[in-house]
């Protein structure tokens, strides 16, 4: 039996297509769950879109659609760009499905008639955009503290959730679950800034719009954005509230990560654990709460004009280009930056140089030097040794970072490796060692170091650059590509190499910069 992994992403909202900056958190996600899978996990990697809510109807009616032919054009501009991006999610979720909105008006109704619902009226400051109401004493500069933008006094009848029933069981539990949250900064935040100072009760439903799933035992009604967005971790796994719950859910369940992003951190780290607690089932091991991609020192928005789209970069860069940027260049816990000189440098420095350069010259050499045959390696150096031992240790770093979510670190892992290999051809010289007869023996077994070195990296570099990867084992005449065979010596002698290709171009920055902003213009 395998262990099971549950990993997820949030819901993208279905108003627009996503950015890259929200393609970031689907990359990184489809990283985690395909390492995973290369580990020996049976992995559950669920994505989707919540496509409620006032600001969906909005949209809908000035474009000239009804709500839901709106949502079915934006859930396949959604789609398109996780595809786009080479993610492997298991299912792709939609909250104006049936069976979720039926469940989601059970998990309603059976929270209402256990008293954790109960029907009051709203008087606050509504934000559209965010679909979130705030105190004034919540506002920033008198603007919505989550997007900067306009709210409205607002006042309607309305169900709340009785938050302040759980809060001393949520704090307890966050207190004696010290990696619940993630990193821990994100931790800190919502211990600090809304747990300890008391939790108000959550508006759970609106009467001032109809694009939602509806309040079966009041007409007025329809259930808001929270209890609907969030229970999709559940019920798409096949949560029943009469407990008669799929072999899915027994299965899966309780989820291993939550990824998200830090804006939403608040909803699924305060509402969906005491959602959960109502519902008496057990929490997710951890909600990690990534970091954002900056435009430059900006936060990408329309009304900034530096939105960038990830099938645009992907047709200028090529997808393992940005997937490579995305996961390296974005910090455990701060936020990264994407601009397009960094990104062309990086291709350049890592992809072309470190990478390509390394697989090109030693496939190169091997057919230069033996017809493309590879050798039984029969004469050892010391030099080797620290090669070898490299590699070996891959592994187990790839494993520790990967363990701790440090994507980008876990990288660095594999890059080192391959940085070391460019180091070793300098330092053997194979160049030197093929006009010497004597040093024949040698030579076989310096290429097939670096032959078997760059196949063990392409074996954990499949859960990052999976693309990248195969074409490396396509080059090396392999399929020896599982996490088990990096024991250096897992290249079969006596096979032959194809033909090296170029993995990554090197890019003339100031040409391709004109390029793309005359193409901007």
């Amino acid at each position: 039996m395998k262990p099971k992994y549950y990993i997820s992403t949030a819901i993208a909202y279905a108003s627009g297509k996503p950015h890259i900056g929200n393609t970031y958190e689907i990359v990184l996600a489809d990283a985690i769950a395909r390492y995973k899978r290369l580990t020996g996990y049976d992995v559950y990697f669920q994505t989707g879109t919540d496509e409620h809510g006032q600001k969906i109807e909005e949209k809908a009616k000035a474009a000239g659609l009804n709500p839901q032919e709106f949502v079915d054009e934006r859930a396949l501009d959604v789609r398109k760009i996780w595809d786009v991006m080479n993610t492997s999610y298991d299912k792709f979720v939609r909250t104006t499905n049936p069976a979720h909105k039926e469940m989601v008006s059970k998990i309603f109704k059976k929270l209402y008639d256990q008293g954790d619902i109960y029907k009051g009226k709203y008087e606050g400051l509504y934000c559209t955009p965010c679909e979130s109401f705030f105190t004034e004493s919540q506002l920033i500069d008198g603007k919505c503290p989550d997007c900067g933008r306009e709210v409205k006094p607002a006042s309607e009848e309305a169900y709340f959730f009785k938050l302040s029933n759980y809060t001393k069981r949520l704090e307890e539990y966050i207190e004696t679950h010290p990696n619940f949250i993630q990193p821990e900064s994100r931790l800190n935040e919502i211990m600090n800034n809304f747990i300890k100072p008391g939790l108000q009760d959550l508006c759970v439903s609106r009467t001032s719009f109809d694009w939602g799933v509806p309040v079966t035992f009041d007409d007025n009604h329809v259930i808001y954005v929270w209890i609907d967005a969030l229970s999709n971790y559940i019920t798409f796994l096949g949560y029943d509230v009469d407990g008669n719950h799929s072999e899915e859910f027994q299965k899966y369940w309780p989820c291993n990560v939550h990824l998200i992003g830090k804006d939403i951190l608040r909803f699924h780290t305060i509402y969906w654990p005491i959602m959960l607690m109502a519902l008496d089932l057990p929490l997710p091991d951890q909600i990690f709460g990534h970091p954002w991609l900056l435009f430059g020192t900006d936060k990408m928005s329309k009304s900034k004009g530096n939105i960038v789209y990830a099938d645009d970069l992907v047709q200028e860069f090529g997808v393992d280009a940005v997937r490579y940027y995305l996961l390296h260049e974005i910090p455990y816990a701060s936020d990264g930056t994407f601009t397009y000189e960094l990104l062309i440098e990086r291709i350049n420095s890592d992809l072309a140089n470190v990478l390509g350069n390394l697989v090109n010259r030693t496939i190169s050499m091997a057919h230069k030097y033996f017809d493309g045959v590879v050798a039984e390696p029969t004469c050892f150096e010391p030099i080797d040794e620290e090669l070898k031992n490299l590699v070996l240790e891959m592994p187990h770093k790839v494993e520790e970072k990967m363990n701790e979510l440090r994507v980008a670190d876990a990288m660095d892992e594999i890059f080192e490796v391959f940085r070391r290999c460019n180091k070793y051809i300098d330092e053997t010289t194979p160049w030197v060692l093929a006009k010497e007869e004597d040093k024949k023996e040698r030579l076989q077994t310096v290429l097939y170091n670096l032959l078997e070195s760059i196949r063990s990296g392409a074996v954990l570099l499949q859960a990052f650059l999976p693309d990248t990867a195969n074409e490396i084992f396509a080059q090396l005449n392999t399929e020896n590509r599982y996490i088990d065979s990096i024991d250096f010596k897992g290249m079969d002698t006596g096979i032959v190499l194809n033909e090296a290709k170029p993995l990554f171009a090197r890019i003339d920055k100031e040409k391709k910069l004109a390029e793309i902003f005359d193409e901007n213009v």
